[in-house]
């Protein structure tokens, strides 16, 4: 009887290229910087006298399953859209690197998987809104994306999850600071969506996603939203620090990465170029986490 000799090298090659595959269907690195919020959120809440390593590393996995399960959801239920698109038609599914059978299954294992560490390690309330998030996500924010830029004001509340999340795990509670935060994240990604809608859209255009506002058009009147918007981040940055949650150093970084964010606007509203756009794409990837770290080092 013959058996099967895959060679070491042949193997690890196969092990590696599976492991891509299953990485890039859960968005590993989106999903890496979700669960990087989520922390943001637990090591601003905690008191800082009794560290819980285990709720704090409960929250860490339980979150990053339930991110994956969000994005691996989203990209089976656009799994024929995606092919219509040139920034998504090297994912998996639409390359038949993976099943449609065995996403489904991977899928469910690590949302129900999310879900009990969450329960187990965390409390009933920080579950009760990772499912929320997931929920929103894909059930309603996925499907509304050809429906109306509604799409992005939804999509905007589990996108804006994290921090609470990470909040709730250390505290048990929705607090006022909470909700700052929470605030700050959900205002963040209007211009961060509209400004990668501005970029990709006749990519999204191809799929029937309409998430630009102002009737979808890329002119002066979507430009100016874009700037109110980022305009609304100067004063909720400084809450915070009024708030007595983080001193003043912080309110400092949080206000000059705001004017720097803000200032790239004034150019898309001038010229309404895709370079603009890509510019304030760029600068929100670095507003956020340049803020959230700031607070973090100026805790009260």
């Amino acid at each position: 009887m013959r058996t099967l000799n895959i060679p070491g090298d042949a193997f690890l090659d196969l092990i590696s290229f599976r492991m891509k595959a299953y990485a890039d269907l859960v968005k590993l690195r989106l999903s890496a910087l979700v669960t990087f919020s989520a922390a943001f959120g637990y090591i601003l809440g905690d008191s800082g006298v009794n560290f819980s390593w285990f709720n704090f590393l409960g929250l860490i996995i339980g979150g990053l399953l339930i991110s994956g399960a969000s994005g691996a959801a989203n990209e089976i239920w656009e799994k024929d859209f995606d092919k219509l698109m040139k920034r998504t038609q090297n994912r998996p599914l639409p390359l038949n690197l993976i099943s449609m059978k065995e996403a489904y299954w991977f899928t469910s294992v690590i949302a129900v998987l999310g879900i009990l560490i969450l329960w187990v390690f965390t409390n009933p309330l920080t579950t009760a809104l990772g499912v929320l998030s997931m929920v929103l996500y894909v059930f309603v924010y996925t499907p509304l994306k050809r429906v109306g830029p509604i799409a992005v004001f939804v999509g905007a509340i589990p996108g804006a999850m994290p921090p609470l999340l990470g909040w709730t795990a250390a505290t048990g509670m929705i607090s006022h600071e909470a909700l700052i935060i929470f605030g700050i994240q959900f205002i963040w990604q209007f211009p961060h969506f509209w400004a990668i809608a501005w970029v990709g859209d006749d990519d999204y255009k191809r799929a029937g996603f309409k998430l630009l506002p102002s009737g979808g058009k890329k002119d002066l009147n979507t430009a100016i939203q874009i700037m109110i918007y980022t305009l609304f981040l100067l004063p909720l940055g400084l809450l915070p620090t009024y708030f007595g949650l983080t001193g003043i150093n912080s309110g400092i970084v949080a206000t000059l990465c705001g004017v720097l964010f803000l200032g790239q606007t004034f150019s898309l509203m001038r010229d309404c170029s895709r370079k603009s756009a890509l510019r304030i794409m760029f600068g929100s990837f670095l507003y956020l986490p340049i803020v959230q770290i700031a607070y973090l080092l100026d805790k009260v």
